[in-house]
């Protein structure tokens, strides 16, 4: 009987595997050991279902990450220099041309999906969220039978159980597209594994619940934060706004904010043009659950870090109070901190001109497409021409001198040229080349013996904390799964959606229009312009471009202009970089700069398919199955 091998996975001998190399549910018979002896004490338990957040699995070659990291969007860029989930879109190019540029290019190869699918050396996402899903249900299934643990720890591990279980089935209909959603320990019978899938607006029905059920029992552990809020006794504090106790509180585990946030993400989801197949209601439903999950937040003591200390919710600390729920990499090298083929530190996010490697480093290199989404400081856009035309007339731009005027987080979050970078050349970032006597010349950051220079004129800032062979320091490094500048910004989206830029859900207390300008206030910019107030049709463009902007290079770019159906366009766009020129100062050019738009090698630019909203997976798999229908091989 033909198999599907992808559900094969729910259904095979448990691959719970931890890092002690301990897997209490595969031990051979003659040992003894049942399910209801691991299940009857706390630790044990608790130590079978921690292998979602620290699970290996033996490659071949060594113990590889087989867990839930493998989908956090940080640890996914930090591989093998390939990927980042920027760079198969138009945001980033590479320095060095890599797999990621096959993707964009619509090559999706059987290389590229068996690493994303089964090869534990790499990020295996798919077989990892299914393996995942299974401890879950395995899990919840025997949570009862724990003799030695209070309610509270009891209800701890059933909330985590149903957040991991619904997280895990996001990612797989984020990437894959929807699964059946698997509720039960799957058994022996052949026909269990033969499962058609849901619906794209049931799956993520189904996934809310899962959220909402994580709720419950956190909210009942009394989980719904893990770290006391600041100015409360045992919250060790960085600075003012970061925690570095994250191991002390275990922030790693989900809370119950992090399920709230995570129902509410899922909703705006299924309203998303991708999702929601007609269905009524759903802008409402998504906008009361992100104002839900939005109170919640701030009822338990988070908000928006000051724009001087935003950069902590990526680098310095552990976590912040505006962290809902991240994952910590812990202090890093300045050229990475990691040498393994799983880890393979920041080389995929920094150039090999910051690590001084020649061959080695791709990087993320934001396109002048990406840079056009920041604003200028009064709030005018400048993503099409006509916008930076109408800029120019008001005297707020000048594409010769466009560093300046803009939204504060562009400096953020991108290296420019010019820009402050410590120990670069008198402090400022050399990003441009001369021509003297029909010689070029490059400068520092443009040197060309380095592979992975930029190709756009632009670097990464985000996630850089000016470490580089010129000022070789370390620091704490955190990929911010959920925090509360989302929440803000989801209930901007939906609310606009079912109520209007000026409407709010029931029992609000911010309209759309408010919840997006929160954001935009701590960024320095002013409120909307009116000329994109009057309608939802109208603010729509805008809450598109602050989720850009304020999520840069996080990881969720990817998943929106899916989930708004923009791949179309974005994916048939020409991507463009900054060519800049150092020159003798002259009245068009006060900066001693002339810069130029070009569009990148062909090589570098993307190419739409209608079947690229969905990762295919192995033909292998692809012909076995049968109710499962497959996704369109690219």
């Amino acid at each position: 009987m033909k198999k599907n091998i992808i559900l094969l996975l729910i259904a095979s001998v448990s691959l719970i595997i931890t890092n002690s190399c301990k897997d209490y549910l595969n031990q051979a018979p003659d040992q003894g050991l049942q399910a209801d002896q691991i299940f009857t004490k706390l630790d044990n338990s608790k130590l079978f279902f921690d292998a979602v957040y620290s699970g290996t699995k033996w490659s071949g070659s060594g113990w590889n990450d087989y867990n839930i990291k493998n989908a956090f969007p940080l640890y996914f860029d930090v591989w093998d220099q390939k990927y980042s989930f920027e760079s198969v879109t138009d945001a980033s190019d590479q320095g060095r041309y890599m797999e990621g540029q096959a993707w964009k290019s619509g090559n999706m190869s059987e290389t590229i999906v068996n690493k994303l699918t089964y090869d534990a050396s790499r990020r295996p996402i798919l077989e990892s969220m299914f393996t995942d899903i299974r401890i879950s249900n395995i899990t919840l299934k025997n949570v009862s039978k724990i003799q030695d643990g209070s309610d509270d720890d009891k209800n701890d591990l059933r909330g985590q159980a149903y957040f991991i279980r619904a997280f895990c089935h996001m990612t797989l209909m984020n990437l894959w597209g929807p699964m059946p959603y698997l509720d039960k320990v799957m058994g022996t019978n052949s026909t269990e594994w033969d499962v058609a899938r849901l619906s794209k607006h049931e799956c993520l029905t189904r996934i809310a619940q899962d959220f909402d059920s994580a709720y419950y029992f956190l909210n009942l552990a009394g989980k719904l934060r893990r770290d006391p809020p600041i100015g409360v006794p045992g919250h060790l504090t960085y600075g003012l706004y970061g925690n570095n106790n994250t191991g002390g509180y275990q922030m790693w585990r989900p809370n119950g904010m992090a399920a709230l946030g995570f129902k509410a993400r899922a909703l705006l989801f299924r309203a998303s043009p991708l999702n929601t197949e007609g269905a009524a209601g759903d802008w409402v439903e998504a906008a009361a659950a992100s104002w839900t999950a939005l109170k919640t937040c701030l009822d338990n003591g988070l908000f928006l870090l000051t724009m001087a200390n935003r950069y902590q919710n990526f680098y310095g600390a552990d976590c912040t109070d505006e962290t809902i729920w991240n994952y910590s990499f812990g202090f890093l090298t300045w050229n990475g901190g990691w040498t393994n083929v799983t880890n393979c530190g920041m080389q995929t996010l920094h150039n090999g001109v910051f690590g001084e490697s020649t061959g080695s480093n791709s990087g993320i290199c934001p396109t002048q497409n990406f840079v056009d989404k920041y604003e200028t400081s009064f709030g005018e856009p400048l993503n099409a021409q006509a916008d930076r035309d109408a800029a120019t007339l008001a005297g707020h731009y000048n594409e010769q001198d466009s560093y300046v005027n803009r939204d504060l987080r562009m400096a953020a979050d991108i290296i420019t040229n010019q820009s402050p970078a410590q120990n670069w050349l008198n402090g400022k970032a050399q990003i441009y080349y001369s021509v003297a006597a029909g010689i070029v010349t490059y400068s520092e950051l443009l040197n060309p013996k380095y592979l992975g220079i930029t190709r756009t004129g632009y670097y990464q800032r985000k996630y850089w904390w000016n470490n580089s062979t010129k000022n070789q320091v370390g620091a704490i490094v955190s990929d911010p799964l959920m925090r509360l500048a989302e929440l803000y910004l989801d209930y901007a989206e939906a609310a606009n959606e079912a109520y209007g830029p000026n409407g709010a859900a029931p029992g609000a207390t911010l309209t759309a229009l408010q919840a997006l300008n929160a954001v935009r206030t701590r960024a320095g910019l002013p409120n909307v312009l009116p000329a994109y107030t009057g309608s939802t049709a109208a603010l729509r463009p805008r809450i598109k471009n602050e989720q850009c902007v304020e999520f840069a290079f996080e990881g969720h770019y990817y998943n929106d202009i899916h989930r708004w159906m923009d791949l179309q366009t974005v994916m048939t766009s020409t991507l463009v970089g900054m060519d800049i020129e150092k020159i003798a100062a002259v009245g068009t050019y006060p900066q001693q700069f002339r810069s130029k738009r070009v569009p990148l090698s062909q090589d570098r630019q993307v190419v739409w398919k209608p079947q690229m909203y969905y990762l295919p997976f192995n033909n292998a798999d692809n012909l076995k199955m049968t109710k499962f229908v497959p996704n369109p091989v690219w």
